[in-house]
């Protein structure tokens, strides 16, 4: 059943002052509210990351991203740790995101390519600061995508294109998903899993070996083996042959777009989630678009959360969804970073996606987008928010409302 509006407002709580900041340092210009007076008290689940000015030539060393070093260092600041570690520093603590056993699936968007796909170099530099993990990294990454028939991770799709060539959102286009995997990060614990050839095989809830999908209420999600032999399950974990494991990390890493006019509009956190369940599973129909939101507030509460949504905007593709021609893209050189999803989506529709071609339907105040960020929302908190300390989740609700929103900014490099 869809969470109605008035029922989300008997469980909000009050308003939040917005915080802004800026300059290279990422320093706040006021104290965080949730801890008056401590310049690096942790932020609200709410809180913004933004990072602007990312150089055209992103890398300083092999693998190094400045833009990504600049997010982790200001969500570092902030108390929002990338490495979960018993050693404190500039992004590791003991309530940190990633331990070093853990799991990580990074999900991007390889529907598409040219710049309708994640910025694969953004991938290279988040994979790699993964993998530098202060207690030694003896975890698994994992890049992963749902495309519906249509997904590659080779980024040479032919669908909806006039070849199948390989098209990378990259400074060097041949740098796809699957470059990063067989070439950049050669040896190392990272794969990749296409979900689209197992989308139409349902599985039993004791099946552990077969890879498909499980259905759960109105949505379905993903259990494969990967490529090393660990057994992946996104709603319980990690199978370990008499029980699961929770060492099981989920970041969404969604390229910030037009989608299409009269549906929902912008691809960013939220709609993100289409490309984790299965349009087989019966509930395609409905999904475009009527119950977009709930279907995303079901697998982002339901099945699993992400404990980062980071928004890829180094190219935003404002005048179609497929990233091409180069005349419907707009080079910004920008991420946004949030736990919050529908914060993320709201704050940077109308600071990054708008601003770029000024089009009303691009506006997060736009009916066709309100519709399903607020339904996202209502579900979510319906359910009491995103409490999972464990994973390092603690949102008792997740907002629209920009005066519930704790922006921090800075400048790249």
């Amino acid at each position: 059943m869809r969470v109605r509006r008035r029922e989300f407002l008997r469980t909000s709580i009050g308003s939040l002052p917005l915080l802004s900041a800026c300059g290279g340092s990422g320093s706040a210009t006021a104290p965080s509210p949730a801890s008056p007076g401590s310049p690096t008290a942790p932020p609200t689940g709410n809180a913004i990351f933004h990072v602007r000015g990312i150089p055209d030539a992103p890398f300083a060393g092999p693998n190094r991203h400045v833009g990504i070093d600049a997010l982790l260092a200001l969500m570092g600041q902030k108390g929002l740790k990338l490495h979960r570690s018993s050693r404190s520093g500039e992004t590791s603590g003991p309530d940190g995101l990633i331990a070093a056993g853990d799991v990580v699936l990074v999900k991007v968007n390889a529907q598409w390519k040219y710049r309708g796909c994640t910025n694969s170099d953004v991938v290279r530099g988040l994979v790699q600061r993964i993998l530098e993990h202060p207690d030694g990294f003896s975890g698994e990454v994992v890049i992963v995508e749902n495309g519906q028939g249509r997904g590659s991770l080779a980024c040479d799709t032919a669908s909806n294109y006039d070849d199948g060539s390989v098209h990378a959102n990259a400074n060097d286009e041949r740098h796809s998903f699957l470059y990063l995997v067989d070439e950049v990060f050669r040896g190392s614990p990272v794969s990749a899993y296409l979900l689209d050839p197992v989308r139409s095989r349902f599985i039993a809830d004791d099946d552990h070996v077969v890879d498909g999908y499980r259905r759960f209420e109105t949505v379905s999600y993903p259990c494969f083996t990967t490529a090393r032999g660990t057994r992946v399950e996104l709603r319980e974990g990690i199978w370990r042959g008499t029980g699961h494991t929770r060492n099981l990390k989920l970041l969404n890493v969604p390229v910030l777009k037009h989608h299409d006019s009269g549906g929902s509009e912008i691809t960013g956190a939220v709609k993100h989630y289409y490309g984790l369940l299965s349009m087989s599973d019966g509930h395609q129909s409905e999904r475009h678009y009527g119950t977009l939101g709930e279907t995303c507030g079901r697998m982002i509460a339901s099945v699993r959360p992400p404990v980062l949504n980071l928004i890829d905007a180094i190219w935003v593709s404002h005048g179609a969804l497929r990233g091409y021609p180069a005349s419907a893209t707009a080079r910004t050189n920008q991420l946004v970073a949030s736990q919050d999803p529908v914060a993320a989506d709201y704050w940077a529709a109308k600071n990054v996606l708008f601003p770029v071609d000024r089009n009303a339907r691009h506006a997060p105040d736009h009916p066709g987008i309100d519709r399903w960020l607020t339904d996202c929302m209502s579900y979510v908190n319906a359910l009491g928010g995103l409490q999972r300390p464990e994973e390092g989740l603690a949102l008792s609700h997740l907002t629209k409302l920009e005066a519930e929103m704790t922006l921090y900014s800075t400048a790249a490099g």
